[in-house]
């Protein structure tokens, strides 16, 4: 889990791309972060990646799976 409540977009998705690397192929990230941003930018992002965005969860939170 990688709590980003309180941080401002971009912040969440720069510490999702710098985590995900450190979690093997196959493992779901969740991603608490409570900036209206993130439901936008961190499924943009996986996109952009090539990495899975499973879903979005109360909390706020987005699981996101490493791909690659």
């Amino acid at each position: 889990m990688l709590d980003c409540r309180g941080q401002r977009c971009p912040l969440p998705v720069i510490a999702l791309a710098r985590r995900l690397p450190d979690l093997p192929v196959g493992a779901v990230l969740r991603v608490l972060a409570d900036d209206p941003a993130a439901a936008v930018d961190i499924p943009a992002w996986c996109r952009m990646r090539g990495q899975e965005f499973v879903t979005a969860v109360e909390g706020p939170g987005y699981d996101v799976r490493r791909i690659h």
